[in-house]
Order: C-alpha cells, then structure tokens, then sequence
C-alpha cells in the first residue's frame, strides 16, 4: 500500500529543507523572517513551503523556546470608536513581529476582567496589554499578575504607579486645551460631564477642564459637573440634569469625557428642542468617525488611537523581550477638530 504523502501540518522544516536541499537550520531563519538569510533563497523557501503546504508548529516552538508567541489585549467596550483603532495599531506591529494577540471584551466589567486575564495566562500569553475597567482603589489584583507574570502593560485607561509602564494620551493637557478653547470664544458657564474618578482618563480629563476655568478666573458650580460614565445613555441622562438647572445657572457650553457621551447629550438638547450651539455649545473627546457626520458636526479632540496601539504593543514585546526594559507613562499627544457644535467657526 502506498505511503500517504503528508501536506499541511503535518509536513516538517526538514521535509522542506530535503526538497531544495538546505539545511533544516536555513529553512528555520527564512521561515521566523531572521536577517541572516539571503533574499533570494529566502524567496525560494517561502514558496516550497507554501507549495508544500507547511504550517508552523506553535506547539512545538513554545516547547523549546518558552514562548506561546502570543499577546492578550483586553479592551473595556469593543463599540467605542477608540478601540478598534488601537488594535488596528496592535496588530500592524504584532504582524511584523511574528506575535498574534488574542481579544477580550470586558463590556466594562472587572469581574470579567480578571476572569478574561486568568484565561490569558492559563494558555500561556507572553504578555498583556490592558485598558481597565476598574473603578476601585483596590489595586490588589493587577499588583498580584504584575508580581507573577506575565509582563503586563496599560494604554488609555491605566493604573499609575504599581510597577507596570502605561502608554496613554495627554489627556490633562487636552481637555485644558479644548476647554480654553470654548472660553476665547466668550463662554463662561461650562459644564463637564465626566467619568468615574477612579479611572485615569475620568480624574485627568476632569483636572484639565477645572485648570481651564481656573486659569481663566472662571467659578465652577457644583451642579455643573454630572458623572456621565463614557456611553451615550450616561450622556444623556446627564445632559437632561443640565438642562433642568434654572435658566440663570444653566450652563451655556458642555465640555465632554468622549464623543459617545457627546453624542447622547446632543439628543437630549434637541429632545428639549434646542439648537446647537446657539443655545448649548458642545465638545468631545475621541474624534469618533461619526463626530463629523451628525446635522452639527462635533468639535473634539483627536485622539491618535493607532499611534497607542502601536506604541503598547511595541512596549510590551521590549518588555517580554529584555529584562532592562524601564517603566515608562508615555504621552502620545492630541489635536483639536473645530467643528461647528461649539459656534467657533
């Protein structure tokens, strides 16, 4: 009986290495992309093994080298506009790099985001990159992985301080700066619907809109800052709060955490049949790609998400990949997007 030819899987680096008679060792380099091959034979050997239909054996590597070649990315609402952006950056490096990411949605949950970490390092990941949830104090958690591994690094919504580095933009500085900006145009009474306070991007962006007022000499009302959460039911909801103060205290200028809660405070002004800005001027964060589309397109801050992603991801392989990588909070700055919503054009 004839012997089965092998394909796919089950062909071997050595079986290719037989065919164009190199070694096993060549075949090795050419495959995992290393520099000390010839272009050419390069060329030569990519295209016997996909002729041959050889698959890398992820197994078998991990075995000899320790690594699973593989990143967990957890991301708190697969919807936001922000996110799929980041893993767009995420994956261009994780391509070049030879890694694969695996994706969790914690839909803002942190019990399914320490679940979503334990499944990660259960199968091995080489390393995690997270936007948390989390809106305690209670660090306790992430210092325990940060102590056993694996490397773990943060992006837009850190956890300063515990001994992981944290890639982010300049969210402080920014929100200081679109918030000056609705104050040279004249407004004076600004709300800010913020996020939870335990979350970076909620304290920092509430920081730079209350530096904004202060710089200008502008009092800030209590009642005019509403925790919104970062979604547009929350946007609404807390818009309608605004929008009940008396006409002498109503804030005349809205400044945002994100876009999607922009978004749910523009239906409850128009709800209430108002215009914008000619009654309420409103602002952003995020530059989601429907902050241009709406009847009053938004003004907002342009966040570089595929810039984070990038920079996440190639942080956290320098990580994996050298034991004299330092801790770093990375910056990556913002721009404005004047849209008519704020009446500054």
């Amino acid at each position: 009986m004839a012997k089965k030819k092998k394909t796919g899987s089950n062909v071997t680096l050595k079986e290719v290495a037989k065919a164009l008679d190199v070694s096993t060792m060549t075949v090795s380099r050419a495959i995992n992309n290393r520099s000390n091959v010839k272009t050419q034979t390069r060329k030569r050997i990519l295209k016997k093994a996909s002729e041959l239909g050889y698959t890398p054996n992820h197994v078998a590597k991990s075995l000899v080298s320790s690594k699973t070649y593989t990143l967990g990315v957890i991301i708190p609402k697969i919807s936001h506009a922000f996110f799929p952006e980041v893993v767009r950056g995420i994956e261009e490096i994780t391509f070049q790099k030879n890694y694969q990411i695996l994706l969790v949605n914690t839909t803002e949950d942190f019990d399914r985001e320490k679940k979503a970490i334990e499944t990660l390092r259960s199968k091995r990941v080489d390393g995690i990159l997270v936007s948390s949830s989390l809106v305690t104090d209670d660090y306790s958690f992430y210092k325990q992985v940060i102590r056993t591994g694996p490397p773990l690094v943060f992006f837009d919504r850190c956890i300063e301080d515990i001994g992981a580095s944290c890639i982010s933009v300049n969210d402080t500085t920014a929100a200081k700066q679109i918030t000056k900006h609705l104050i040279s145009h004249g407004y004076s009474k600004i709300a800010h619907l913020s996020g939870p306070p335990r979350v970076t991007i909620g304290k920092k962006r509430l920081e730079g809109y209350l530096k904004a007022m202060k710089t200008a000499k502008h009092p800030v009302r209590d009642e005019w800052i509403v925790e919104s959460g970062f979604h547009e039911g929350g946007g609404y909801e807390a818009m309608k709060k605004l929008l009940m103060l008396p006409g002498e205290i109503r804030p005349r200028a809205v400044v945002s955490i994100n876009d999607p809660v922009a978004f749910g405070a523009i239906d409850a002004i128009w709800e209430q049949g108002l215009s914008i800005p000619h009654d309420v001027a409103i602002v952003g964060f995020t530059n989601d790609i429907r902050a241009g589309m709406i009847s009053c397109p938004l003004t907002t801050v342009h966040q570089p998400a595929y810039e984070v992603g990038k920079k996440a991801v190639n942080k956290l392989i320098n990580t994996i990949e050298s034991d004299d990588e330092p801790l770093e909070n990375i910056e990556i700055i913002t721009s404005l997007k004047i849209r008519s919503s704020c009446g500054c054009m």
